[in-house]
């Protein structure tokens, strides 16, 4: 399993948007931050994929042809929304769970649509929200088809059966067990922001899925915060923050990036 592979390669360390939120259950010793003591001689971290599974394949073999051209350690880094918005979110997620390219290992962290997608499924009624966020993409993709006469607004017993019944255990799973952040040499990756005024190792959950990425803009003694969340039309890079989400499942263009010790951030691009 990634995650397995993951904890071996890794160690862990303790530690407002549009759309509902989630429950703050999770303290920061329950967030999962990973740490990596060296940065590999490439590490590709990747923009909110939502569901667009063929994008990412094309992404993902421009990254395999790229990394080619060193020796080493590689790394691909996914930055979490893989699911939600775009037609493919059951595929990608069969795609994360196999094993990574020959030559890069594989880590996939946590998003908030990840995490909505957990909470619906724990709880159809309570997290209903999500079917408008997203979320009804993502059922689809699982063949989960919305009752003629009352959508998906079944009795909660039976939408659970339903749920269960049509996504794999395995998947439910390896998103549970996703990590929240990683930190390698001079960055911190995550899926959203940070709270400066907490130590990177020591995040709460609620910020690295949905804080505010530019509450970092001035600081300068903090690692560079690489992150997606907030769709732009170009990749962001300074030296605060680097943000990858370009928006795939509406504009067509998901975005990585190449991060190296001691070389300056390269952006990859693909487009349908």
């Amino acid at each position: 399993m990634v995650i397995r592979a993951a904890r071996k390669l890794f160690a862990k360390r303790l530690g407002p948007n549009q759309g509902p939120k989630t429950d703050r259950s999770e303290d920061a010793e329950d967030a999962r931050i990973f740490s990596l003591q060296q940065m590999p001689a490439a590490l590709y971290a990747v923009g909110d994929i939502h569901g667009c599974y063929d994008l990412y394949r094309q992404l993902e073999n421009q990254i395999i042809a790229d990394g080619q051209h060193y020796e080493g350690q590689k790394l691909i880094v996914i930055l979490g929304d893989m699911v939600d918005r775009g037609p493919q979110s059951a595929s990608l997620i069969d795609h994360l769970i196999a094993p990574a390219p020959a030559g890069f290992q594989r880590l996939v962290l946590r998003g908030n649509h990840e995490q909505l997608f957990l909470d619906f499924v724990k709880d159809p009624r309570k997290h209903r929200k999500w079917l408008d966020f997203g979320g009804t993409d993502t059922l689809l993709s699982y063949n989960i088809r919305p009752d003629e006469k009352l959508s998906f607004d079944l009795p909660p017993a039976q939408l659970s059966k339903k749920l269960h019944s049509s996504i794999p255990q395995a998947h439910l799973d390896f998103l549970a067990k996703s990590p929240f952040g990683l930190r390698v040499g001079e960055y911190f990756l995550c899926h959203a922001g940070i709270d400066p005024q907490r130590d990177v190792s020591a995040q709460h959950p609620e910020d690295l899925l949905w804080g505010d990425p530019s509450r970092v803009d001035g600081y300068a003694d903090l690692p560079t915060i690489v992150h997606g969340h907030v769709a732009l039309d170009a990749p962001l890079i300074t030296k605060p923050r680097i943000n990858l989400d370009t928006g795939a499942y509406a504009t067509g263009c998901l975005t990585a990036v190449r991060l190296q010790h001691a070389q300056q951030p390269s952006i990859l691009q693909c487009r349908k």
